[in-house]
């Protein structure tokens, strides 16, 4: 006899049972038509935790990110304010951080990371795709995330970083471990390991970068963060040892999440898949539409500073509030059909955020990125198939996959 469903108004959202198999869309739909502002009391696993409001509409998502003022990012960016990494490291972040100074830090960024100037690294990130496909040459299988999407995420961040490709699986662990603190696969240590192990490890690498960089200042982002000044002054050293960490993780998780659930998608809609053979000019909007279905990061969140009203729901001053874009990006309101994975519909979506002061830095990036891996991939692989069950991350926060066994000749 199986037990009652729980009403909705007792549902916990976060709860690990409900992101198995990824996110539980079933239920934000549900959410987005019933009670599209909605509150989880608590966090089972996290008990220090307090309770948070789940936005689950593109309107409402949206309204929330363009409202810095109402809507904080400076005491907390998830639905776990504190418990894998501590409030003040997070606030060295400008991801953590509110205007005026997250605007002047984020500034400092800016210029490298437009259109214009990232288009001149074309050439360059396809010659790291190319050379990790080339790796795979003679073999029949192949672990999508491992032995490609990993492989060239980690050094073309890397290379805007400056670190040498030999540390690449060394960053690509620390932050994998980091993000993926909760999955017994990616952290088998657990949570607290982050900080008795990883974040130390983080700051002594870091360190030895810091120093190489004070002594002789390059062209790479680290050396921007060692060398900026936000009001006059230099950045403290956890300030650029964070700042080093957001662009290492935005770097590595966001690309490497949503062009894996992208092939995956191709392989299990081979009418798709089959339009991208036909006309290669359709791969930018097939981006699109993996970043719409399968945004990089779940959700981000903010905190309110004062007493306001979201779609009817009043929500109290230092109460968490999580913008769900796995739900917002799925919204019937915005899309036809939005559990069809459909390469012509060029969306727009709210993977990069929704507006507003936070929108992500790397959009330009990590659409160059997509294009490239899916437009190389597609090339070598034309008739690629599934070796075995994709496994998703145990997590309500990185929307990725761990594994995708593929049989890369059918």
């Amino acid at each position: 006899m199986s037990a009652d469903p729980i009403p909705l108004e007792e549902t916990l959202v976060t709860e690990r049972e409900q992101w198995q198999d990824g996110p539980p869309h079933e239920l934000f739909k549900q959410l987005r038509s019933e009670c599209p502002v909605h509150f989880t009391s608590k966090i089972t696993e996290y008990p220090e935790e307090d309770g948070f409001w789940s936005v689950t509409t593109a309107d409402d998502v949206h309204e929330v990110s363009r409202d810095w003022q109402t809507y904080s990012s400076a005491n907390g960016i998830t639905a776990l304010r504190h418990s894998i990494i501590p409030l003040e490291l997070i606030q060295a972040m400008f991801i953590g951080m509110d205007p005026p100074k997250h605007d002047r830090l984020k500034a400092l960024f800016q210029r490298g990371f437009t259109p214009k100037r990232i288009a001149e690294h074309e050439e360059a990130i396809r010659e790291i795709t190319i050379g990790v496909l080339d790796r795979l040459e003679g073999r029949e299988t192949a672990d999508l995330v491992g032995d490609v999407a990993q492989p060239v995420v980690a050094r073309v961040i890397g290379s805007f970083m400056g670190i040498s490709p030999e540390d690449d699986v060394i960053w690509a662990r620390l932050m994998n471990q980091t993000l993926g603190a909760g999955d017994p696969d990616m952290n088998p240590e657990g949570v607290e390991s982050v900080m008795q192990r990883d974040i130390p490890e983080i700051f002594e690498r870091c360190r030895k970068l810091i120093e190489e960089r004070r002594a002789n200042p390059t062209e790479d982002l680290t050396s921007v963060l060692v060398h900026a000044e936000v009001d006059g002054s230099k950045l403290e050293e956890h300030e650029i040892v964070m700042g080093f960490f957001l662009l290492m993780a935005a770097g590595n998780d966001s690309t490497k999440a949503t062009y894996c659930s992208a092939m995956r998608a191709l392989i299990e809609n081979p009418d798709q898949r089959r339009l991208l053979l036909d006309d290669p000019a359709l791969v930018p909007a097939a981006v699109e539409e993996a970043l719409r279905m399968f945004p990089a990061f779940a959700h981000f969140a903010r905190t309110a500073t004062r007493d306001t009203e979201l779609n009817g729901t009043t929500i109290r001053e230092g109460d968490k509030v999580v913008m769900w874009y796995v739900s917002s990006n799925r919204d019937e309101t915005r899309f036809e059909d939005p559990e069809r994975f459909d390469v012509r519909r060029n969306p727009e979506h709210q993977a990069f955020g929704a507006g507003g002061r936070h929108f992500c830095l790397g959009t330009a990036l990590a659409r160059l990125e997509l294009r490239i891996l899916i437009e190389e991939t597609l090339k070598r692989f034309p008739d690629m198939e599934l070796a075995g069950r994709p496994e998703y991350a145990e997590s309500p926060f990185i929307n990725q996959l761990k594994r995708l066994p593929v049989k890369l000749n059918a």
